[in-house]
């Protein structure tokens, strides 16, 4: 497909794993790139792909939609225009309860080995026998998926980055497990964690991230199944209603008290464009706006919205969770190696 001519451009959507590989692949051919989420599993996929790209010039997108949302660019430039405050905690959820969304049985019973090209879709991942299950379900499975951190996660910790310009977490703790779905999966249907975000040279500034979600019931109280909240210390940004108010901020009683100046956010209305957050979100508004400014870029050969540090960064915050999560391990990340640590050894398989 490379050869020919006529294609300037290709969509990345293979298996979680696939996706760094392939973009490399493609920007090797001289192709500007869409690229899936996430980016990258692997620490060494995600150097790997950042280093291809610089190199290649090519226009790569990444699939983090929100950075074409118009309330998410109203959000951002009221975070960095100084009004908000300094952030004191961002909650994120994002619950699904579809029990077939990543199950195939049907399929997985007729697929043979002789159908597919085993060896090409383990690329670069210890090899293994044919398992159909790992070919079709491979977001149930480590290594050829993290699960909930690279399908939710990724999303919503992209926003992080984006609103305060922060490249990755200082630092991660995770609980989780298989509660409910005992179909022999190996990626948790159950998945807490949190974050500690700040400077990077200063440890007495920042704020935590807290991200949950679960595929046991879709329900969060009050509302959909999807969660994004800014919290600052005069009030509340919240991303599902698309409003900033003076929700839970410093009053004029409890200010008086300890001699400060409350400083209560006024209620403002941000734009009423939103992702899709469904977990089924098909061809939604904002989508097909990231599509458009990606398809705009690749002929103006200007920055796209979601350029590729995007995704490396991103990477990295699901890689400290995945590694979190099974090892046990509060996980940091060491800039000078590029490495996500657990237990201070460098984390892999």
């Amino acid at each position: 497909m490379y050869d020919i001519k006529d294609i300037d451009a290709v969509f990345v959507s293979t298996s979680d794993f696939q996706h760094a590989i392939h973009t490399i692949e493609a920007v090797h051919a001289g192709k500007d790139v869409y690229v899936e989420k996430p980016l990258a599993d692997t620490m060494e996929d995600a150097r790997a792909v950042l280093k291809a790209v610089k190199d290649s010039k090519r226009i790569v997108q990444i699939g983090s939609q929100r950075r074409s949302g118009l309330n998410y660019f109203a959000a951002n430039d009221f975070i960095k225009s100084g009004k908000f405050g300094d952030i004191v905690m961002v909650e994120l959820t994002w619950n699904v309860n579809q029990p077939g969304r990543w199950r195939r049985p049907d399929l997985v019973a007729k697929l043979k080995e002789e159908d597919t090209d085993w060896k090409r879709f383990l690329l670069n991942r210890p090899y293994e026998p044919f398992n159909a299950r790992h070919y079709l379900e491979y977001r149930l499975f480590w290594p050829y998926s993290s699960g909930i951190p690279g399908q939710w996660l990724c999303h919503q910790i992209d926003t992080v980055h984006w609103f305060t310009g922060l490249p990755h977490p200082r630092s991660v703790v995770v609980n989780g497990g298989n509660y409910l779905w005992k179909d022999g999966r190996e990626n948790a249907d159950t998945f807490t964690a949190v974050f500690d975000y700040g400077p990077l040279d200063d440890l007495t500034k920042g704020f935590q991230v807290l991200f949950k979600s679960r595929q046991t019931n879709s329900g969060v109280l009050n509302g959909e199944e999807v969660k994004e909240i800014y919290y600052s210390n005069g009030g509340t940004l919240n991303l599902d209603t698309n409003n900033i108010s003076a929700t839970g901020g410093l009053t004029e009683e409890y200010a008086r008290a300890m001699g400060m100046k409350a400083n209560l956010l006024p209620d403002i209305s941000l734009n009423n464009i939103r992702v899709g957050t469904a977990a089924n979100t098909g061809g939604d508004v904002v989508t097909m706006a990231h599509i458009r400014n990606w398809m705009e870029c690749v002929r103006n050969r200007k920055e796209p919205n979601a350029p590729i540090e995007a995704g490396y960064n991103h990477s990295i915050a699901v890689i400290m969770a995945n590694a979190a999560y099974r090892t046990g391990e509060r996980v940091i990340f060491d800039d000078k190696q590029q490495e996500v640590i657990a237990g201070g050894k460098v984390f892999k398989y």
